[in-house]
């Protein structure tokens, strides 16, 4: 287990998260999952899309993701081919099933979307796949 987790007597914690990953143009905090705290089933975690970002598209093979927005106004594709569009905001839930491709886009130029992200999974880095996307920058060859 991660040594920034404190445990006594059958609970967990982390204090004062900072930033201890960054992926597909999301910035996660140290959080609560199997790699810091040993959990056996889920994770959470908080999660910041910088201004303007865009967390490209892609796909959770085998768990659920249920976000709180707690910041600012972001957009999700998704779907086959994205065909769909959704915006949310700072109050707004949102459920996301296994399998559902999906593109998140900060909507402002200023400000964070910083959200709540709870997963059916107690890893960190469960299989995350990429999907096809019109924004997700070319690989040089």
């Amino acid at each position: 287990m991660a040594d920034h987790a404190e445990r006594h007597e059958g609970l967990a914690w982390v204090r004062g998260a900072a930033v201890s990953r960054e992926w597909n143009g999301i910035r996660y905090k140290h959080g609560l999952s199997a790699n810091s705290v040993g959990s056996k089933q889920l994770s959470l975690n908080v999660a910041v899309v910088p201004p303007g970002a865009v967390a490209y598209a892609h796909i959770h093979v085998g768990f659920e993701v249920m976000l709180y927005i707690l910041e600012g106004h972001v957009r999700h594709e998704y779907g086959p081919g994205l065909r769909h569009t959704v915006d949310h905001q700072a109050g707004d839930f949102i459920f996301i099933e296994p399998g559902v491709p999906h593109e998140v886009l900060n909507l402002s130029p200023t400000d964070p979307v910083v959200a709540v992200v709870a997963r059916s999974s107690a890893s960190e880095w469960d299989e995350i796949i990429e999907y096809p996307s019109v924004r997700r920058p070319s690989d040089p060859d």
